[in-house]
């Protein structure tokens, strides 16, 4: 399926409307927040099925920020979208995420070098083999910079996309530990492989928000609004840009 033109049928901005890097939480309402929270001059460019976008500035640089939803399905449209038919250069996932490793606790930052999957998306570029989701290393260092400027507690490393948040295989995340990833969330993989195709930049960071070995969590509105050292890192490594 292709497209020629804006409005898209999932984003109603017109041209213009969106800057050329994208912060991208999966709940809409957190991207309400990062707006509300961190933006003046802020616009809403839009709310197609309530997938909340917004640009705005942050100290003086021009910023958007739009909801993907959960899975590689829905942030595949929207990421492909942005990057295809809006100008879009750099889109930075802010998200949250199960700790996979022990040493991981909640509320630490996790910047996701790759991704590892079980989802199909990649499937369809046709690869000879499998074809590894990596981040962008010029986006990648920047926010390493960026959270040590704010003494952020964070670690760089493999993370996992996976399609399944119900798993009937209690062991998968044991094994996947032992394979050294470090946090399990559900978008990562499919932004990093529709960047890679368009032949632009993406970066995921996460925050952890729930621990699988220990059963700790946080509750739904601590997800939307509490991580704001991850929104803070992404709003600084933009500056960069």
């Amino acid at each position: 399926m292709s497209h020629t033109a804006v409005p898209t049928a999932h984003i109603e901005a017109k041209p213009g409307d969106i800057a050329e890097t994208l912060l991208m939480p999966g709940d809409p309402l957190r991207a309400k927040f990062v707006a509300e929270t961190f933006f003046e001059d802020v616009a809403l460019f839009n709310q197609v099925r309530g997938m909340l976008g917004y640009t705005g500035t942050y100290k003086g640089k021009r910023v958007s920020v739009m909801g993907s939803g959960m899975g590689c399905p829905s942030i595949g449209i929207y990421s492909y979208e942005l990057f295809n038919f809006y100008g879009v250069q750099n889109i930075m996932r802010i998200g949250t995420a199960g700790a996979i490793s022990t040493d991981l606790s909640i509320g630490d930052i996790v910047i996701a070098q790759a991704a590892c999957t079980d989802s199909s998306f990649a499937h369809q570029f046709g690869l000879p083999g499998s074809f590894a989701p990596i981040a962008s290393y010029a986006l990648l260092e920047a926010a390493v910079m960026a959270a040590r400027s704010k003494d952020a507690k964070f670690c760089v490393g493999n993370i996992l996309t996976s399609d399944i948040f119900y798993s009937a295989d209690e062991s998968s995340m044991a094994k996947w530990q032992a394979m050294g990833v470090l946090a399990v969330e559900m978008e990562t993989a499919a932004l990093y492989s529709n960047a890679a195709k368009a032949g632009k930049a993406a970066l995921t960071i996460l925050t952890i928000s729930d621990e699988i070995f220990t059963g700790r969590q946080t509750t739904s509105q601590e997800r939307q609004s509490a991580f704001t050292a991850m929104m803070e890192v992404a709003l600084e490594t933009a500056l960069c840009l």
